[in-house]
């Protein structure tokens, strides 16, 4: 299971990646030179740089308000398909205990 990163930490390392994006070669360098400095992950801080930038729009991608809504949708989706099963077993059992040739 993950674990949980404070958002304050989170957000702390997005701003100085931002902010110091242009004295390294790459963004991948940046990152990693910042997550030292937090104690994180350089992939995770680039992940939510990454992230950030498309929430602010300036990258194409799903921001992270589009995903929450896709994945509870994605629930109730599954939700509903049961359901259905559900509603159709039940159906099937009424109709033949409501045949009268079973009977």
């Amino acid at each position: 299971m993950p674990k949980k990163i404070d958002p304050a930490v989170r957000d702390r390392a997005v701003r100085l990646v931002r902010e110091h994006r242009s004295e390294y070669p790459s963004l991948t360098a940046a990152s990693a030179a910042v997550a030292r400095q937090v104690g994180v992950g350089h992939e995770s801080v680039r992940r939510w740089v990454l992230q950030a930038d498309t929430d602010d729009g300036t990258r194409d991608g799903v921001t992270s308000v589009e995903h929450a809504e896709i994945k509870r949708l994605k629930v109730e989706n599954k939700h509903l398909r049961e359901d259905v099963a559900i509603l159709k077993a039940a159906t099937s059992f009424f109709v033949g205990e409501l045949d009268p040739r079973n009977h």
